[in-house]
């Protein structure tokens, strides 16, 4: 019974519910801007090159092969996919990234700056022991 109650306190501490709250929204932020640049900026990009997709660029290393079969209907050479480097998926994901690591470079440069905005504390007075003895002080200095 020990364990399941140290797991319950560890479970709903403030510090772990604000990581999962963060990592869901993290996780949604990223369906959105990975959206966004899909269904607006690469057509634009695309537009601006000359209507390049770049979801399907593709630059080859080999090309596929058909596979291969004798008179008597026997497989000689089995069939390979082409080998293919996708550079366009990389672009539109470094545009993604692009993106996010800007919105969280503002957010963070704002957090900063409201941290910085909110006023010092004012400093304590003195207690009341510390009060009464430099009264104490000052009546002797008479």
């Amino acid at each position: 019974m020990g364990l399941l109650k140290e797991f319950k306190e560890f479970a709903v501490k403030g510090n772990l519910v604000d990581i999962a709250v963060g990592f869901v929204m993290g996780a949604t932020f990223t369906k959105i801007v990975t959206s966004f640049v899909d269904g607006m900026v690469m057509p634009m990009v695309g537009m601006l090159s000359g209507g390049v997709d770049f979801s399907d660029k593709v630059f080859t290393l080999k090309e596929a092969t058909a596979e291969i079969k004798d008179a008597a209907g026997q497989v000689v050479t089995a069939a390979s996919p082409a080998v293919e480097v996708k550079y366009g998926a990389f672009i539109t994901s470094l545009i993604d990234f692009i993106i996010i690591a800007f919105v969280v470079f503002m957010i963070i440069k704002a957090i900063n700056r409201l941290k910085s905005a909110a006023p010092p504390p004012e400093p304590a007075g003195p207690s009341s022991t510390d009060q009464l003895l430099m009264e104490i002080r000052d009546a002797l200095k008479k």
